[in-house]
């Protein structure tokens, strides 16, 4: 389903997206590196696929913010544009960015600690660290324990704990690569829709020599799923992920996920992009 408005993409369009089934005891697990012998990677849980509307922003990206809906779209050209490999990325467009998050939040501090960039590529069985492909399932990167665990991870503990005495977040700067998303855009949902305690679950990450925590989300057809059409390499989004400001007076997080948009223009080229995840911290 979409329907179309002039030039600028469907008003509202559709996409599978698979959620999250906690097993009965609600401990969900799922190991991050995959199995030597089978490929695939452990876990205790089901997935379910389930349609989603997905309305779009363009031409209303003034009606959210990272405080009322946990993303924000911007204009924010980048001055580095190769994304070719990961040390000219931490060199030259980590900067750039530590720059323009600290621009349009008004933190005082922001540490990137690491980034995802994504081909898609049809031919490709499944996903791996050096090749990631979009993904449509609904998820937040961090749970608020985790987001304090990075913080521990990536700073100096000399540093940490007089940091997380003030307020801080994990953001993630989304950015397409080489030419507008239409192919297999990200799809975000508003906070304000969402049931914290309901649809959502902490997921354990099983890693060789440590643990980590993400979130995942369950469906609930009361949440409210945004997009832009079209997203340009000169747009970005800021996906918030943990704030530790948890009052009730903002945005805590923002479920996000890939999904096929049905609006997509026939011969697109395949979505490509780039993720960068920050703490940031406000004095």
């Amino acid at each position: 389903m979409s329907s179309t408005t002039n030039g600028t993409g469907p008003s509202i369009t559709t996409g599978i997206v698979s959620f999250l089934v906690p097993p009965a005891d609600k401990s969900v697990e799922l190991f991050a590196y995959p199995d030597p012998v089978t490929g695939g990677r452990k876990n205790n849980y089901q997935r379910e696929d389930k349609q989603i509307f997905v309305e779009n922003l363009r031409g209303k990206e003034d009606s959210v913010t990272l405080d009322t809906a946990g993303f924000q779209f911007f204009h924010a050209p980048a001055a580095h544009k190769t994304f070719a490999n990961d040390e000219e990325i931490q060199r030259e467009y980590y900067p750039e960015s530590v720059e323009l998050i600290k621009k349009l939040t008004g933190a005082s501090r922001v540490e990137i600690f690491d980034h995802t960039i994504r081909r898609r590529n049809p031919d490709q069985i499944g996903d791996s660290p050096d090749k990631r492909q979009p993904v449509p399932q609904a998820h937040v990167d961090q749970t608020a324990a985790a987001a304090i665990d990075r913080v521990h991870r990536h700073l100096p503990e000399s540093e940490a704990p007089k940091l997380l005495k003030k307020r801080f977040q994990i953001i993630n700067l989304w950015r397409p690569i080489s030419h507008p998303a239409w192919d297999w855009p990200l799809a975000l949902c508003n906070y304000r829709s969402v049931d914290p305690e309901n649809d959502t679950a902490p997921v354990t990450l099983r890693f060789p020599n440590r643990k980590g925590e993400t979130m995942g989300v369950k469906y609930n057809p009361n949440q409210k799923w945004k997009y832009l059409y079209g997203m340009t390499p000169d747009e970005v989004v800021l996906i918030k992920c943990s704030d530790s400001l948890q009052d009730g007076s903002v945005a805590v997080f923002t479920p996000h996920t890939a999904f096929e948009d049905p609006a997509t223009p026939k011969g697109s080229p395949f979505r490509q992009s780039i993720e960068l995840r920050a703490l940031v911290f406000y004095d």
